[in-house]
C-alpha cells in the first residue's frame, strides 16, 4: 500500500474543533487507511459539510508498503521521552526507518497544536491479529472516558499501564482527548466498515458532522450490531510479554473477550506449553509474527465503580492519599505519587486506579503512579455537548 502522509484534510477556522485520525501506525493494519480513504470519498461525493477541521494521517508509510508491522522497531512503542529525544538527536541520514516516520509525525503534530485554537481530538485506528468485535482502548482520564462512552462498543481501560510508548499515551500526556479504536481482524472487510463508521460517529460527537448524516449512512447501527450490542467496560489486569527472540505459537481459535478456564492450554513458548493459571477473559491473543504482547487478561468493571471513581476525582480526594502508609508525593507538582510496595502492596493499585492514578514503572522498592487527570485540558472541552 503506497499512500501519502496526509490521507485527507478539511481545513476550517482554527477556532472550530479539530479531529485527527491516525491509521497504519502498524504497517500490517491497512483497514484504517482504507477507511479514511473511504471517508474522503464519502465527504466529497455526498458534499458533506464539515463544521471543523479534519486531518487523516498515515502512520508508518514504509511498513505499509511491505505489509509489515514495522521494519526496525515498533513505531507505536517509540513515544517515550527518551526515544523521542533519541530520534531528534540522531542526524537525519542516520535515522532508522521508524525514526524517520516518527520525525515527520512529530513535525506534523507540532503544526497541528500551533494552529488549533478549539477542542482537539486524536484517534488511532488499529486492528488485531485475532477475530474480534470492535472496541476502544482508552487511557483512563475522565475526558477520554466521557467521549468514549458515546461509542456503542466495549471500552478497555488501563492499557497504558502495560505498554511503554504508544502514540496516544504521549498525546494524552499533552492533555487532549485521545484513544484508540480497534475495528476488527487485520484483513477483514468488516474492519474497514467499523473504522469508517467510527470516524463518522466521532466527527458527529465532536460537533463537526451534523447528526442528520444518519440519513446517508447508519454508522451507529453498524457499530452497535458489529459489537453484538455490547457496551461492557473492561480493565486490563495482566499482560503476558514475550521477547522478539522467543518462538511463540498461540493455540488456534481464541478470540477477544473469550472466557478461559484454569489449566486451559493457551500457547507454546520456546517448546514449552503454556497453560492458564486462573479463570479469565483473554484479550488480544497474538496471531502474527511480530509483537511483544502474547496476550492480555481483562475483567469487567461495574458501571457504579466508574461513577464512584468520577466522583472521587472531581472532589480531588486523591489529596488524602498521602495519609496512607508508604505513600508520598514524588514531586512538588503533586501529580505523581511514590508508593512503597512493601507497605502498600495490599491496597495501592486498586485505590490509586479509582483516583485516576496509573503505574508507570517499578523499581525494587517503589511504584510510581501518575495522575492522568492532572494533564487533562478539561477547560478546552467544557462547552462540548458530550461533556454534559
Amino acid at each position: 500500500m503506497e499512500v501519502d502522509r496526509i490521507l485527507f484534510e478539511n481545513k476550517s477556522s482554527p477556532e472550530y474543533p479539530t479531529v485527527v485520525f491516525y491509521a497504519g501506525v502498524h504497517g500490517n493494519e491497512p483497514a484504517g487507511v482504507q477507511a479514511l480513504q473511504r471517508l474522503k470519498e464519502y465527504v466529497q461525493l455526498n458534499k458533506v459539510k464539515l463544521k471543523g477541521n479534519v486531518i487523516a494521517i498515515t502512520g508508518n508509510k514504509a511498513a505499509l508498503s511491505t505489509s509489515k508491522r514495522f521494519h526496525v522497531e515498533d513505531l507505536n512503542r517509540m513515544w517515550t521521552k527518551d526515544k523521542i529525544n533519541k530520534t531528534l538527536e540522531t542526524p537525519s541520514e542516520k535515522r532508522n526507518q521508524e525514526q524517520k516516520e516518527q520525525f515527520e509525525l512529530l513535525e506534523l503534530l507540532d503544526e497541528i497544536l500551533v494552529e488549533a485554537k478549539g477542542p482537539l481530538y486524536f484517534f488511532d485506528l488499529h486492528t488485531t491479529s485475532s477475530e474480534t468485535i470492535p472496541f476502544t482502548t482508552v487511557n483512563d482520564s475522565l475526558i477520554n472516558r466521557k467521549f468514549a462512552e458515546k461509542i456503542p462498543v466495549p471500552m478497555i481501560l488501563g492499557i497504558e499501564e502495560y505498554l511503554d510508548g504508544p502514540l496516544l499515551s504521549y498525546i494524552n500526556q499533552l492533555g487532549y482527548v485521545s484513544f484508540g479504536f480497534e475495528g476488527g481482524q487485520h484483513l477483514s472487510e468488516t474492519s474497514i466498515e467499523n473504522h469508517f463508521s467510527f470516524c463518522l460517529l466521532s466527527l458527529q460527537i465532536a460537533d463537526i458532522l451534523d447528526a442528520d448524516a444518519d440519513r446517508k449512512y447508519s454508522y451507529i447501527k453498524v457499530l452497535t450490531e458489529n459489537a453484538q450490542h455490547s457496551k461492557e467496560i473492561y480493565e486490563i489486569y495482566y499482560r503476558h510479554a514475550i521477547d522478539p527472540s522467543d518462538h511463540f505459537f498461540m493455540e488456534t481459535g481464541y478470540t477477544n473477550f473469550q472466557k478461559i478456564k484454569k489449566g486451559q492450554l493457551l500457547a507454546e513458548v520456546n517448546g514449552e506449553l503454556l497453560y492458564a493459571d486462573h479463570d479469565a477473559r483473554i484479550f488480544m491473543p497474538l496471531y502474527q509474527s511480530q509483537g511483544e504482547d502474547a496476550f492480555f487478561a481483562v475483567r469487567k468493571i461495574p458501571k457504579w465503580i466508574l461513577s464512584f471513581s468520577a466522583f472521587l476525582r472531581k472532589q480531588r480526594i486523591d489529596r488524602l492519599l498521602i495519609l496512607l502508609p508508604g505513600v508520598r508525593w514524588a514531586s512538588l507538582s503533586k501529580n505523581t505519587l511514590m508508593v512503597n510496595k512493601s507497605i502498600a502492596r495490599f491496597f495501592a493499585k486498586e485505590v490509586m486506579h479509582l483516583m485516576g492514578y496509573r503505574s508507570r514503572y517499578f523499581d525494587k522498592e517503589f511504584l510510581l503512579m501518575k495522575n492522568r487527570e492532572a494533564d487533562s485540558k478539561k477547560e478546552l472541552y467544557a462547552k462540548a455537548d458530550w461533556m454534559r
